[in-house]
């Protein structure tokens, strides 16, 4: 039942996503990169975990974040993920993968709603500080 009341929320509102992702996330010793696909409307299709890294660092490649888009049929997406070493601040590296990620769904015309950063209680969103 948990699972179905997910899967039908409308995620409009940035704090919803952020309170959905500090639990998801919550207790993770690792780097993950996590994407929630969502329908037209911005209801929730799936949450997949596409890669898990080390410590403080994790790949994450265009192709397979496209491919998974498309195979949930996505209308857009929003990208995630955490910082084990409690600090929000996004890196240079961070910054790029966002652009070029957001790039490559265009080409398939799936949009790029936010890229969360999340570090224990906090989070950052691309989107609310003028970064993506």
């Amino acid at each position: 039942m948990t699972e179905e009341l997910i899967h039908r929320t409308a995620f409009a509102k940035p704090e919803a996503v952020k309170d959905y992702l500090k639990l998801h996330f919550a207790g993770l010793e690792y780097e993950s990169f996590v994407v929630l696909y969502l329908d037209a409307q911005n209801c929730l299709i799936e949450v997949e975990e596409l890669f898990r890294g080390t410590l403080t660092q994790t790949s994450v490649y265009p192709r397979e974040v496209v491919k998974s888009a498309l195979r949930f049929n996505a209308a857009a997406v929003v990208l995630s993920h955490n910082h084990p070493s409690g600090s929000v601040t996004p890196s240079r590296a961070d910054e790029h993968l966002t652009k070029t990620r957001k790039a490559a769904l265009s080409l398939v015309d799936v949009r790029v709603l936010d890229h969360l950063v999340i570090a224990g209680n906090n989070a950052l969103s691309f989107a609310e500080t003028g970064l993506l």
